[in-house]
């Protein structure tokens, strides 16, 4: 399993990307995440203009072995959904750090305990 250098991660299993110029980040499950749900099936995502809280649920993956929640990652404005994802769920499993990416949020806060590549690789074991 390799995780991309430039993403950080959360204990939750998701990834963010750096902030583009106008702060914005795309949000997605790591590949570790994906190989553990199996097959996903369905995606809630947020939707444009919801407001997510860093810690708190805000969507859900449904697999054909269990449903498992989204958490925030940081703290923001939904800016977009990939409806891709929504259409074709099996993006997620696929192509977890490019495709199937799930969200895009204008962060307002960042938690300090994100984590780098390696630290999240030493973490999922």
């Amino acid at each position: 399993m390799s995780n991309p250098q430039q993403l950080r991660y959360t204990k939750e299993h998701e990834w963010l990307s750096a902030t583009d110029e106008n702060g914005v980040a795309t949000v997605g499950i790591t590949e570790f995440a994906a190989n553990a749900l199996g097959d996903v099936v369905y995606a809630q995502l947020p939707a444009a203009g919801d407001t997510i809280t860093a810690g708190e649920t805000c969507g859900e993956l449904e697999s054909t072995k269990s449903v498992s929640d989204l958490f925030a990652p940081v703290t923001g404005e939904i800016v977009e959904a990939n409806q891709d994802v929504v259409d074709d769920p099996s993006l997620v499993n696929s192509a977890p750090f490019e495709g199937g990416w799930l969200f895009k949020v204008k962060i307002t806060d960042e938690p300090a305990e994100l984590l780098t590549a390696a630290a999240y690789t030493d973490f999922a074991g």
